[in-house]
């Protein structure tokens, strides 16, 4: 059953929220509110927006829309309800505070330079005493970190009344602490896990097995991940994790040094660059990353959100495994800098699994207050724009085209699945509201191959999660000014002169970057060799990668891939994980085949290269 949607907000109704000239009263009953709550911010506020080229200090502007932003949260939070959850999360981020207390107070400051002097038990007996004496100070908590950084942080309170009464549990726990600092078991928590220095001409540890070929590289052993097909590979970090890196920054924004977003300039001005001659230009859209951060920090998912979002409100495109330009710039250059798209995902997905969270997203698309040049989406100005392409450029170029009142057809080569016309609408019926992500979200191994986000789709594979661009295609396709068709070659089923007979008033290229790369060598077509953005286009689009798709894509080990850039790892990876599944599926065929006839019967149609090949994947 549907789930309904009742604003919190008298006077509004789910389907206003995509009328533009709804959104206008929204926002200005915004401005009544935050007027109202707060009259001095507003005052700053309403003379920022109007006369925005009126001199101001960075500070100045990020305090300001940090300020705003808290009020944009309240106001969202307020509109569809989600007060208990909002709450939720903000008391769950203020509870994790011993661990970080803990780690910087406790574990760095008097552990690890004392570390070498701390006198740890020896016997396995006085060991286990240790252990159960601090087991006593944390308590049954079932969560031993945080247990434990609590018994610690109301150590040091305690000392600061009487120093003599808890120094023998003070010294238990510098003693326990220094057990396990490196104990792998301990490896998680997040207590115990500090920077390491960075080597700009080591940073990719590897080890050299062949003595006489030392261009011959693996891994560490260590750092192995094992996989099995092609769920997710990379889950993200835990919420304790990501807590982590956010308290790891020191807020730069408070004192107009925040590099990740601007980069790090020498006195002219032009970006400087580090000891790889890499330049440290900082976001590409100046994203206000430290002040996610801030917000984010004291359990403000949606105002963080809202704050992405007024620079990057494809985000769900970015994040992480996409982009780090900002972690290049990080003001931390010597040790390991602050995991800013991890913090970014993060913050989206926290918004997304509050009730409705796909709701409030989709609204800061068209409705964002931050964003003092259009904080709302115009109505259709007649004007029409044919948009040649549905990867990150395209989509992104068409939801600023329909912010701005243009009409948008975007096309794109590849077959691009329709979705669900109960989530997107109709012109004639309304969109329903998802009221659960989770009730989105599938496993990318199961997942349909949409065909929407081009390179993003079929070029990038398990190490990022491909429902958010599920999300970025529902929220473009529920704009009633756009319209998204797969399967249309640009010069081949549309030409540049059926677009302008039908009407379109500009053609915009997004094309990107699905041509393959051709290498000037004699036979680089003949069988064998495939081009690496073919193979995985072929191994996505296809659905190869599942067992139970009848497609095959015929690969034989050992391979070599030429080349070093993303399409080579994203190939060699794939080609790795896709050959025991392309071998399981023949022989469950053959099998089947068999069973059914005869051995010689199946074999009769196969060439003798083909049985050949055959052999091999059954052996």
């Amino acid at each position: 059953m549907p789930s309904t949607l009742r604003l919190g907000i008298p006077g509004f109704s789910y389907c206003d929220l995509f009328e533009p000239d709804r959104l206008k009263e929204l926002h200005n009953l915004f401005d009544a509110e935050l007027a109202a709550a707060n009259p001095e911010l507003f005052a700053a506020w309403n003379s920022y927006r109007t006369n925005p080229v009126q001199p101001r200090t960075p500070v100045e502007i990020s305090a300001l829309l940090v300020g705003v932003a808290g009020h944009v949260s309240r106001f969202l939070i307020r509109l569809f309800q989600v007060e208990a959850e909002a709450e939720a999360l903000a008391q769950k981020t203020s509870d994790q505070s011993p661990v970080f207390r803990f780690k910087i107070d406790f574990v760095r400051r008097r552990v690890l330079p004392t570390l070498k002097k701390i006198a740890v038990p020896q016997e396995a007996a006085a060991r286990q005493a240790l252990e159960e004496r601090v087991a006593a100070l944390r308590g049954s908590d079932a969560d031993i970190e945080l247990a434990t950084a609590t018994a610690a942080v109301r150590l040091m309170d305690e000392e600061k009344k009487d120093r003599a009464a808890v120094a023998p549990a003070i010294e238990d726990m510098l003693q326990w602490c220094a057990l396990h600092l490196h104990d792998p078991a301990y490896g998680h928590w997040v207590s115990f896990r500090f920077p390491e220095a960075v080597e700009h001409f080591n940073l990719v540890e590897v080890e050299r097995p062949i003595d006489t070929l030392p261009e011959s590289m693996i891994g560490p052993p260590g750092r192995l991940r094992r996989r099995d097909g092609f769920v997710l590979t990379d889950r993200r970090m835990e919420p304790r994790q990501i807590l982590s890196e956010i308290h790891y920054c020191i807020l730069c924004h408070e004192r107009d040094k925040d590099t990740c977003s601007k980069g790090i300039r020498d006195a002219g001005g032009a970006a400087t660059k580090n000891p790889l001659d890499i330049p440290l230009e900082g976001c590409p859209l100046d994203e206000k990353i430290s002040e996610m951060h801030y917000m984010r920090k004291h359990g403000d998912a949606i105002g963080a959100l809202a704050l992405v979002m007024l620079s990057n409100p494809m985000c769900p495109g970015t994040g992480h495994r996409i982009c780090n330009d900002c972690m290049k710039a990080c003001i931390y250059q010597k040790q390991e800098p602050v995991n800013i798209p991890q913090i970014e995902t993060a913050v989206l997905t926290d918004a997304l699994e509050l009730p409705w969270g796909v709701e409030i997203y989709g609204l800061l698309t068209r409705w964002n207050p931050l964003n003092i040049g259009r904080p709302y989406a115009l109505p259709y100005n007649g004007k029409n724009v044919l948009v040649v392409g549905m990867g990150p450029a395209g989509y992104t170029l068409a939801h600023y085209l329909a912010n701005e009142g243009f009409g948008v057809a975007g096309v794109d080569g590849l077959k691009i699945e329709p979705l669900d016309t109960r989530l997107t609408g109709t012109e004639d019926l309304d969109p329903e509201p998802v009221h659960s992500w989770k009730a989105m979200y599938e496993e990318l191994d199961a997942r349909i191959l949409e065909g929407f986000g081009g390179v993003s789709e079929y070029g990038i594979t398990v190490r990022w999660d491909k429902n958010f661009l599920t999300l970025l295609h529902l929220t473009l396709s529920r704009r009633k000014t756009i319209r998204i068709y797969g399967g249309v070659r640009f010069g081949g089923t549309l030409t540049i002169e059926d677009a302008w007979k039908w009407g379109f008033d500009h053609i915009a290229i997004a094309a990107g970057a699905g041509r393959p790369t051709i290498i000037d060598m004699k036979n680089n077509l003949a069988c064998g060799i495939r081009k690496a953005s073919d193979f995985l286009m072929a191994l996505q689009l296809t659905g190869a990668f599942k067992r139970s798709a009848l497609p095959n894509l015929q690969v034989r080990l050992p391979a070599i891939v030429v080349g070093g850039g993303l399409t080579a790892i994203d190939t060699a990876t794939e080609l790795a994980a896709y050959y025991p599944v392309q071998v399981e599926k023949t022989l469950d065929r053959y099998e089947a085949l068999v069973e059914r006839g005869s051995r010689d019967s199946v074999l009769a149609c196969f060439s003798p290269l083909e049985r050949e090949i055959l052999g091999e994947f059954l052996k």
